[in-house]
């Protein structure tokens, strides 16, 4: 690998630490020696204009994607040129490792062996290395590293189903505990509401103020996590002291390490090849190593899992991993059967005779892409009124800062033709009070003791909590009514006695393009579920969003475009919001004292329905997709019932078992 020095001579200059860093990651990511580089960097300050151009990190990382873009472009032309059956040469690239190894990528584009044997070792002229602005304009024509990228065809939108015209509605697509009865359309509707609610976090810590967060703070969080689970290893497994060390110091005695997993780069994906463990100051002054796994070690990481394994550092290249110790999790919640009778009885009727608890859970957007009607969430209103839903979750966004309309602000063609909002005057609170809160009153005029509970999104457009974890926004500028709560991002709440963890945060997607894992052959069934061992990763960490770093902006998914927008060249590209984690307060999202009975997970992914360690997990799918209709969630629990032991030992607590009680079906909407 290029040294620091090396990336200098080639450039003729001294070269700032981070430009130089990013420079030696090209080096690395794409094969090449310092000298290519260069040559490289000359033929882009070129195209992108002499003038103009300065050697800064975030024009180096621009010319790092050129790169890659044209690599890309040179890929598809080669797999063109196969399929035609042409009879030139041809070349075949080296293919991409599935853990993201992309080393050996640059085949056929290298810089020709004329220019690196013309001995120029000579050190250059500082010549304008005040150079590339990421765009710049030549002949009044804007060009940037993204005008070079292979340009898209441009398709007509596909027209999307209309939601009235959907297929399958109502059709259950998974279920749980399908011999129990489900939700059903012929109760008699409660006097009074049968749900108490009781949060199991402090909500007042979640008022924090954003955008302050100091890198000393947010480290020693970081610090203080493995620090944390340090103690549990040795509690749990009754160690000494004696037999935890530094993985990262040279010693042929074997030790417990309990460290971070991390990538080896900072901007890389993580692989087989790339996996270290980062220590804690107290156990290993903040340093990391690589990880090698001995054979028939199975394992299954991603950035920011805490793991502890026993191993060796002989060589002191290395800690070779020779058994990973599960952490120990945490117990489930449990009542004493005075509480479970309380809880029972407002589950009973007039006639004596206890019914299931009804619940609903949806995730939004509520509605699609092409319009602002919410004819979805009309309709899950209206399902959860003739069920009679005891409680009705919902869980953001609401009105979604990336759909394309919000995002245009131009509402006036989308409101109703006698509305009382002025298109000129109206704010987003007005929509929100018109498109959400108005549905949400009529509904508890006709279901008044249903409980709703709104879980808010880093999507949501009136949320003035722009971090993660997230505070509420407030009710009474949105004209929300008073059978209506608002809690935060995310939310440990006991509904009677089931204690319910909801996160808004898509962590399932973020762990499915993160995580690697080999698993034994005694493993490899829980291996083949993939939904239900990234599920497990949350339970195993104790925490909503064990991942870090999250994945970059730029990494996910592009948004729909505004219609009629015309990009302005020098805006930025509108990007998805991301995680946005304020690591400061991420110790608001741990798990302190038991796991939840009910884990909600609203997610991109598969919607799911599964029992994992214990805990009902569930993923209700988003209510619309971009242009079709999505799935919910309905669930049907039937009351606790104690054995005659349970209820004569008063004073022990009893689990609640909600796994073993609950139906839970994932319907489309």
């Amino acid at each position: 690998m290029a040294s620091m020095q090396d990336i200098n001579d080639a450039f003729g200059t001294t070269l700032p630490d981070d430009v130089a860093a990013e420079l030696q990651h090209i080096v690395r990511l794409l094969d090449l020696n310092p000298q290519e580089v260069f040559f490289k960097w000359e033929s882009y300050v070129i195209k992108m204009g002499v003038e103009s151009t300065k050697l800064d990190l975030k024009t180096v990382r621009d010319f790092k994607k050129d790169l890659q873009d044209a690599l890309e472009r040179e890929s598809r032309a080669k797999g063109q040129h196969v399929a035609h059956g042409s009879s030139a040469k041809k070349t075949s690239a080296t293919p991409r490792a599935t853990g993201g190894d992309v080393f050996g990528m640059l085949d056929g584009m290298v810089t020709p062996s004329v220019a690196r044997s013309s001995g120029a070792h000579t050190k250059r002229k500082a010549a304008n290395f005040d150079t590339p602005a990421s765009k710049s304009t030549k002949a009044g024509v804007n060009s940037s590293p993204a005008d070079s990228k292979t340009p898209i065809p441009a398709r007509p939108d596909l027209p999307g189903v209309s939601f009235a015209d959907r297929q399958n509605a109502g059709q259950i697509v998974e279920s749980i505990n399908g011999h129990l009865p489900a939700a059903s359309t012929s109760v008699e509707p409660a006097a009074e509401s049968r749900t108490k609610l009781k949060a199991n976090v402090e909500i007042q810590k979640f008022g924090y103020k954003t955008m302050a967060m100091k890198l000393s703070e947010a480290s020693e969080v970081l610090d203080d996590r493995i620090d944390m689970f340090t103690d549990l290893i040795q509690e749990h497994y009754q160690l000494p002291d004696t037999a935890f060390g530094n993985p990262a110091a040279q010693s042929t005695a074997e030790i417990v390490a309990v460290g971070r997993i991390a990538c080896d780069q900072p901007n890389g994906k993580l692989n087989a090849a790339s996996v270290v463990i980062e220590t804690s100051r107290r156990m290993g002054a903040g340093l990391r190593i690589p990880l090698k796994f001995q054979d028939g070690v199975a394992y299954d990481v991603f950035p920011g899992k805490i793991m502890a394994c026993r191993g060796t550092n002989v060589s002191g290249e290395y800690f070779a991993v020779a058994e990973i110790l599960p952490i120990p999790q945490l117990p489930p919640p449990a009542s004493s059967p005075m509480e479970l009778d309380i809880h029972n009885d407002r589950l009973t009727d007039s006639s004596g005779d206890t019914t299931p608890l009804n619940m609903m859970v949806a995730s939004g957007p509520y509605t699609t892409d092409t319009d602002l009607d919410f004819t979805p969430l009309h309709t899950l209103l209206d399902r959860a009124n003739e069920t009679k839903a005891d409680a009705l979750i919902l869980c953001g966004p609401f009105l979604d800062i990336e759909h394309p309309i919000v995002a245009s602000g131009d509402f006036e063609p989308h409101l109703p033709p006698h509305s009382s909002i002025s298109p000129d005057r109206a704010t987003l609170a007005d929509i929100f009070r018109h498109f959400i809160s108005q549905p949400l009153q009529t509904f508890l005029t006709s279901s008044p003791t249903t409980t709703i509970i709104l879980v808010p999104s880093l999507r949501d457009v009136l949320s003035k909590h722009v971090s993660w974890p997230q505070d509420r926004f407030a009710k009474p500028p949105l004209g929300l009514p008073k059978g209506v709560h608002v809690v935060t991002n995310p939310i440990l709440l006991s509904i009677n006695e089931i204690l319910v963890g909801v996160s808004t945060q898509d962590i399932l997607s973020e762990l499915r393009r993160e995580n690697i894992s080999i698993s034994s052959p005694s493993q490899q069934s829980h291996a083949d579920d993939t939904l239900a061992r990234l599920t497990r990763h949350l339970i195993d960490q104790r925490h909503f969003f064990p991942l870090f770093p999250p994945q970059a902006r730029e990494n996910l998914p592009a948004l729909t475009k505004v219609p009629g927008e015309v990009p302005d060249p020098g805006s930025e590209e509108r990007l998805p919001m991301g995680a946005c984690v304020d690591l400061s307060y991420v110790k608001l999202a741990e798990w302190v004292n038991v796991r939840p009975d009910l884990l909600v997970l609203p997610s991109a992914l598969t919607p799911f329905a599964k029992v994992v360690e214990g805990v009902t997990a569930l993923n209700p799918g988003p209510l619309m997709k971009k242009r079709g209709a999505g799935t919910f969630a309905a669930l049907s629990i039937q009351p606790r019932n104690l054995t005659e032991e349970e209820r004569e030992a008063a004073e022990t607590p009893v689990g609640h078992r909600v796994f073993e009680r609950a139906r839970v079906d994932v319907v489309k909407i």
